[in-house]
């Protein structure tokens, strides 16, 4: 889908799910704290609440997590949209804490975790381990000449501690805090692209979620599609819809690519290419 004009200045990546494998990180961290809280010979808990959190299903509780986070911010992206006040800006740190708490209580596990548990917990956001073609990636746009950088709902201190950990060299960090408003807003495919000093056309969002490539191609970035397992939240017939109408640049597919790497190799390869 590549056309030959295409031939970015920079490329502003979605990160949760397009670089990190959250749903992995967080279905163990989940897991492996659970466990060891119930194993504790210095935990005390009250039978039914032992009980409850030893039939829980963590990998649901984290896309439940996830799913809290999507309703937050395009709630917060759509009042914005509409001209109303959406009310204090909160990061995604501070969401992150309040929707786990909100959660465990939801599913009856209030006093599984103290509130210091609770707060180091939601930090796990932090770490998220990397797809295995992120890092490696990464550096080769940015050998070839092209300016990597995040354009992510996660706050900047996230971001900061997720490029040290995953060792993602990125360009510059871009966040969603810095313009006061979430993806999908505008406002914030606009300000990266403004304070990057080059035209929407010259950037591409970078993103395995087409609502985020539909609402960055409405500003007049480029769009560049990079499938990872689970992440896309359209239906079939929606995704068949977008690959025929054509407005994703580069498209590739989860078994795109050769020996020389998937993913964002893949990406490196066909704009060396194009």
């Amino acid at each position: 889908m590549t056309s030959e004009a295409f031939k970015p200045k920079a490329l502003l990546f979605d990160v949760f799910g397009t670089v990190v494998n959250w749903r992995l990180t967080i279905t163990q961290v989940l897991q492996t704290r659970a466990a060891s809280t119930l194993s504790s010979p210095e935990t005390s808990l009250p039978s039914a609440l032992r009980l409850r959190a030893s039939a829980v299903d963590w990998a649901g509780v984290a896309q439940e997590w996830r799913d809290a986070y999507m309703h937050f911010t395009r709630s917060h992206a759509a009042a914005t949209g509409r001209g109303e006040d959406p009310g204090p800006f909160k990061t995604i740190d501070q969401h992150h804490h309040d929707s786990l708490r909100h959660i465990l209580s939801a599913h009856q596990l209030d006093g599984l975790w103290t509130a210091d548990e609770c707060a180091e917990i939601a930090l796990s956001w932090h770490f998220l381990l990397p797809w295995p073609d992120a890092a490696a990636g990464v550096t080769r746009l940015n050998e070839r000449g092209l300016q990597a950088c995040t354009l992510s709902n996660g706050n900047v201190a996230l971001l900061e501690d997720m490029a040290r950990f995953a060792h993602l060299p990125w360009h510059r960090i871009f966040s969603s805090e810095h313009f006061g408003v979430y993806k999908p807003a505008p406002e914030v495919y606009r300000g990266a692209v403004k304070e990057l000093g080059v035209e929407a056309g010259e950037c591409a969002m970078v993103a395995a979620h087409l609502a985020d490539l539909k609402a960055a191609r409405g500003c007049g970035l480029r769009t560049i599609y990079v499938e990872r397992a689970q992440e896309e939240a359209w239906s079939a017939e929606e995704i068949e819809k977008a690959k025929r109408e054509g407005w994703v640049d580069i498209w590739v597919g989860l078994e795109d690519g050769d020996e020389g790497g998937r993913g964002f190799l893949e990406v490196a390869r066909r704009l060396a290419t194009g």
